[in-house]
């Protein structure tokens, strides 16, 4: 019996020479992950086109509802001029007294004919009103009639187009048993179908308001009234934007207009399609004839309407489509491609790249001492030159953290063992004493408390973060007490906006500066020394200006003092002990980087202004913008 030799799929792969492995690996990691991402891509490309679409009909559906919202508004402004014009009051008064006077005639059985004297009187009260409601009318561009009413129903009116409703006594019965319990304010009616006089059908919706005398009495009824033509043309642009049907309904869901006009005045509140556009705005899919749809709405805050656009998925994704056809052609051509370069290259690759990955599992492993050998200019050797340099600039970044790392403990290490005068304790204690003595301990034990909120701000870990709030209330708390030391000596004053209260920051940024100024620039020669904390905002920074009227210093010490500023030497003590200017230099640097730090200005006699400037943003702000 002979043993046959069992060649599997592996074993086969592993006969292969390197060439035709680099093929196989590249079929399998490169191909198949460039078809996943082509069709993530228009997956993905898909769904953003249509959230897009979502936003921006979103954007247009409510810019084309302000608009409406505008021109409602105009006509409830038209609605309340009567209330304005004295002459259309008057005239409603005098038509009110006539009918009245007509309707207790009839009661009484006497004949109710138009006498000729009564008949100018009509005629007068006809034009006196209808003038006015001509420049009314004319007021608003598109408002079809405007129509007023007596306490009588005797309707007055005047129309642009000539189309007058036939039916005024039936639309008078119905607005004013709407109005009736109003007490003034405009009342939006949704359209209505009527028959004009010219014999057409019209839609129009309408602003009903009563009209009251000076004594708030009604004395009559008006009506504006605007064609849904006004409503036609950005309906109309809405839908050649989005390729979709638009529809316009009020809270009640009767339709106020829709882009084929087949709806109008029905009552759609019982369709699936309004029931699911609940709530102000939003989107929603459904099917209707077995084509999938895109449905978009909005309201409008001050009238309740609701328009919802409908688009078809397919206008959505015919450009997707497009685009994933040419996405899938592009992406088989650079695999073929890219397969013939392969075929070229992977004999020349395989040595060095062999040997690139073998130093690269060395350093993988932590020995950083190794070195790739260049013995060609092509893209391997400068690949190889790269790495060589990207090994020395790990090895150099390592001693460069460990510096900083010590540097930073140094600093903080020296701040915290100086964060308070000694000195100035013991003459700040010694001066509570003094006050204890003198007074009933009610001021001492103010100052015990000042002094307890400076303690327990400074004592606390240096590393850790405070606000912009608490690093003011520390600096208020210190000039607060060095003014126990000496009585009404400084007056500090800051000008930082509310808005940076919660900004992040480090520990003991502007104490160490207002020490420095109140130690070192005192002039005797002034009564009292004005300390302020004023804070600029540039585009890139935060700066702020710690000045004092002291007694400055000569330009050989600012020299000195802004050369050790420059010097990357480690923060040391202040010369009474507390924390230097350096050390705060330092710290701010070590903690936002270099760009940000203390700059000096001074002029002897004059004053000192200590430039401090920080980030923009914190860094903790930066991580959670980060983050979004």
């Amino acid at each position: 019996m002979k043993v046959k030799r069992s060649h599997t799929w592996w074993s086969y792969v592993g006969d292969m020479s390197m060439e035709r492995k680099l093929l196989l690996v590249f079929l399998i990691i490169i191909t198949l992950p460039l078809s996943f991402i082509s069709v993530i891509s228009f997956k993905s490309y898909s769904e953003s086109i249509q959230a897009n679409t979502v936003a921006y009909s979103e954007k247009l559906i409510d810019q084309m509802m302000d608009s409406i919202d505008d021109y409602i508004e105009d006509m409830k402004r038209i609605s309340s001029m009567p209330a304005y014009v004295n002459d259309i009051k008057q005239n409603l008064i005098r038509s009110n007294r006539y009918y009245e006077q007509q309707q207790m005639m009839e009661s009484k059985g006497s004949s109710t004919q138009v006498a000729p004297g009564d008949f100018d009187l009509l005629l007068s009260i006809q034009r006196g009103i209808e003038g006015n409601i001509s420049f009314i009318n004319n007021i608003k561009r598109g408002t079809n009639s405007v129509y007023i009413f007596d306490g009588y129903g005797n309707g007055y009116y005047s129309a642009k187009d000539g189309g007058v409703r036939l039916d005024l006594k039936q639309s008078y019965k119905f607005w004013s048993e709407k109005a009736k319990n109003s007490s003034g304010e405009a009342l939006l009616f949704g359209t209505q179908a009527y028959t004009s006089n010219l014999q057409s059908t019209r839609y129009a919706f309408t602003v009903v308001r009563k009209i009251v005398d000076g004594l708030w009495n009604p004395i009559g009824l008006i009506a504006v009234e605007a064609n849904i033509s006004n409503l036609e043309n950005q309906v109309a642009e809405l839908d050649t934007v989005t390729h979709g049907k638009s529809i316009i309904v009020d809270e009640d869901g009767k339709v106020i207009f829709d882009s084929e006009q087949r709806l109008l005045t029905t009552d759609i509140s019982h369709t699936s399609l309004f029931r699911q556009a609940s709530g102000n705005a939003g989107s929603f899919y459904d099917t209707v004839s077995g084509k999938e749809r895109l449905n978009i709405y909005s309201s409008s805050s001050k009238t309740n309407w609701k328009v919802i656009i409908s688009i078809p998925v397919d206008e959505l994704t015919r450009g997707v489509k497009l685009t994933r056809n040419a996405t899938f052609a592009a992406t088989l051509i650079i695999i073929v491609l890219a397969l013939i370069i392969s075929i070229i290259l992977s004999f020349a690759l395989t040595k060095p790249l062999t040997q690139m990955i073998e130093l690269m599992k060395k350093v993988q492993n932590g020995d950083l001492d190794v070195t790739f050998r260049v013995r060609r200019r092509d893209e391997i050797g400068l690949l190889g030159h790269q790495f060589n340099r990207m090994l020395a600039r790990i090895r150099q970044l390592i001693q460069d953290i460990y510096r900083i790392e010590e540097q930073k403990k140094e600093a903080e290490l020296q701040a915290l063992q100086s964060q308070i005068n000694p000195h100035f304790i013991y003459n700040t204690l010694e001066s509570i004493r003094m006050t204890a003595e003198i007074n009933d301990d009610v001021e001492a034990a103010d100052m015990i408390s000042i002094l307890g909120k400076l303690l327990r701000y400074s004592t606390s870990e240096l590393s850790g973060i405070t606000t912009m709030k608490q690093e003011l209330l520390y600096v208020r708390n210190y000039v607060e007490l060095l003014g126990c030391r000496y009585p009404g000596r400084f007056v500090l004053q800051i000008d930082v906006p509310e808005t940076l209260d919660n900004y992040s920051m480090i520990k003991l940024v502007f104490q160490p500066i207002i020490e420095n100024a109140a130690y070192h620039g005192l002039d005797d020669t002034k009564d009292q020394m004005h300390l302020s904390i004023k804070c600029e905002v540039t585009e890139q920074k935060l700066l702020f200006h710690i000045r004092d009227d002291g007694c400055g210093m000569e330009q050989a010490t600012l020299d000195k003092l802004s050369d050790s500023l420059k010097r990357e030497m480690p923060p040391k003590k202040s010369i009474n002990g507390g924390i230097g200017m350096k050390n705060v230099h330092q710290r701010i640097q070590l903690h936002y980087g270099a760009a940000y730090g203390i700059e000096v200005f001074s002029k002897l006699g004059e004053g000192t202004d200590v430039i401090l400037s920080l980030p923009l943003l914190s860094p903790l702000d930066q991580e959670m913008k980060g983050r979004e």
